[in-house]
């Protein structure tokens, strides 16, 4: 009965990605009948004004959905490793220091390429995300997930004066920084995606590999170390697979909050707490709420957009308000 019901929510989930996918690429200044859209996805062609329009869209619409599933895994990850249901990459400061290393980037070493965005935004997460684990550390009783919160907000908020004043004494750097910012994926390429691939690819066959252990880990570090379970190996694959997906995608679109912390907390909800589940049922979440959210962001301030950055946010936060209250937070 069950099983049952999980393939019921996997075919659900299944047709709401398809069906986002298909308003991405319908939904924009100029609009297409969904009928049309279908149709040359069918038989792809640039010859009319329509389909040209359409096939500048799918980078973007592919681009939205794999961003959206590699958030929503990293947030899993980050609140299975910590088991702390608030975590999320943007709490725990990877977005912010993935952020700051772009940044210094494009103001020091003028960086152009996706690859040096994605290089940089890389180291920028892991040293932030070993800074907020050390200060989380200190005092008495270690780390806990009320620390790790603290930790990365006073990280956070110090990264952003920092890129603050890079930024605004430098025109150039202004200019670069400004839309990348937000946070929006309106002006991704074939060869973004192509780029962001192998990092992404690896990442989450990392997160399939542990994620058998993880489930030990949910029972606590003492009884997954009785099972066989390599705590601390496990811990670092997790993290690193979690900062790597969340940094490449931050490389790309720019610091897109709260979708790690939306998406593993509704899907548990729905399904509980099987981590393998979780990983599917998590990616397919994320990719409805981003790929959502930048349609949303095309149709409320037409002819404009509004990026996707601010919309989760503003989705976001009252979400992380009620997590934050109507959950115990337990110590680690």
């Amino acid at each position: 009965m069950k099983k049952q019901k999980y393939v019921l929510y996997f075919i659900i989930l299944l047709i709401a990605v398809a069906f986002i996918a298909l308003l991405s690429l319908a939904v924009g200044s100029k609009s297409i009948p969904l009928g049309e859209v279908v149709d040359h996805l069918l038989h792809p062609s640039t010859e009319s004004f329509n389909g040209a329009v359409i096939q500048a869209r799918i980078p973007r619409t592919v681009f939205g959905l794999i961003a959206g599933a590699a958030l929503a895994i990293s947030g899993l990850l980050m609140q299975s490793i910590t088991r702390n249901p608030i975590a999320d990459p943007s709490i725990l400061g990877v977005n912010f220091g993935a952020s700051l290393a772009v940044v210094s980037g494009i103001t020091f070493f003028n960086i152009q390429s996706s690859t040096q965005y994605i290089l940089f935004a890389l180291v920028g997460a892991i040293l932030t995300t070993i800074l907020v684990y050390w200060i989380a550390s200190l005092g008495q009783g270690g780390v806990t997930p009320l620390k790790l919160a603290l930790a990365g907000a006073t990280i956070n908020g110090a990264i952003s004066s920092l890129i603050s004043m890079m930024v605004l004494p430098n025109i150039n750097s202004m200019a670069s920084f400004r839309f990348w910012q937000v946070g929006g994926i309106s002006g991704v390429s074939y060869e973004n995606i192509l780029i962001s691939l192998p990092f992404l690819i690896g990442a989450l066959l990392i997160a399939i590999f542990v994620s058998p252990s993880l489930d030990a880990m949910m029972l606590g570090d003492e009884t997954a170390t009785g099972l066989g379970v390599k705590v601390k190996r496990t811990r670092l694959l997790a993290t690193a697979s979690g900062v790597i997906l969340s940094a490449t995608v931050t490389a790309i679109a720019g610091p897109i909050g709260f979708v790690g912390l939306m998406i593993p907390h509704m899907m548990r909800l729905l399904i509980g707490n099987n981590v393998k589940l979780l990983l599917l049922f998590s990616a397919l979440g994320g990719a409805i709420l981003l790929s959502g959210a930048d349609v949303i962001g095309r149709v409320i301030a037409y002819p404009y957009e509004v990026e996707v950055g601010i919309l989760t946010a503003l989705i976001g936060a009252p979400v992380f308000i009620y997590v934050a209250m109507k959950t115990k937070v337990r110590a680690l």
